[in-house]
This record gives structure tokens, sequence and C-alpha cells, in this order.
């Protein structure tokens, strides 16, 4: 909620359930009243994602967001930036899978800080 608490985006009492709401869209509510140190990475790395989307933004930015998440936690942390993408947002995600290229619309590919292929659109 602190991010809410910060920008004041949402009326007070609205912020935990907006909380609770996107905990749930990482699937970890279930860990709501816990401290980050009593979280696995995994875990904080859900959270982080979840805090990050707490004000809606328009634009997203993540950087290797499933580095520390297991391959099934991974596509559906995947899925939610899809979901993200088609409801309108920019979604932009570095990432080494290059099996989640075919996820989004458009895809580029980098080696030695230069695009190496022509942008891929579905």
């Amino acid at each position: 909620m602190l991010p809410m608490d910060f920008c004041n985006t949402y009326p007070r009492q609205e912020r935990k359930a907006r909380a609770v709401s996107l905990l749930e869209q990482v699937n970890i509510a279930e860990q709501a009243d816990k401290l980050p140190s009593a979280l696995s990475g995994g875990q904080q790395q859900r959270v982080a994602i979840a805090r990050a989307l707490a004000n809606d933004p328009s634009i997203i930015i993540a950087d290797e967001p499933t580095g520390n998440l297991d391959s099934q936690t991974a596509d559906s942390i995947f899925s939610l930036f899809k979901s993200l993408a088609q409801a309108g947002k920019t979604v932009i995600i570095v990432t080494h899978e290059k099996e989640f290229a075919s996820t989004f619309e458009t895809s580029f590919s980098i080696a030695d800080g230069a695009v190496v292929n022509k942008p891929v659109t579905a």
C-alpha cells in the first residue's frame, strides 16, 4: 500500500483492497500479512511486481521480472504482463527467456549492445 500512500492515487479506504487484489494477481495474497524477511526470494519478486502496479502506471518496465521464479510462476507473471498490454498498458520487459518473446506484440533481440534482428510483430 505504500506506493499508493506516497502518491495518493487511490482514496485511503480503497488502498488495502487494491493491494490485496494485486497480490492475488501475482498469486501471493495469502502472504499479505508477512514481513518481507519472512518471504522467499520468489515471493519477494512477486510482491515487487504487485508494488510496481499499485498506482496503475501506463508504462511498465520490468528487468528480468521472472529471474527468481519457477517456470509455472513465470508463466503466470508473463500472462499478467500480456493482459496488461492487451488492456492498453505499454509493457517493456528485458529477459533472457527467449520462449516468452512470442507472447508479446513486438520483440527485439539485442547482443553486445546492438539490435541484432528487426522487430518481430505478431
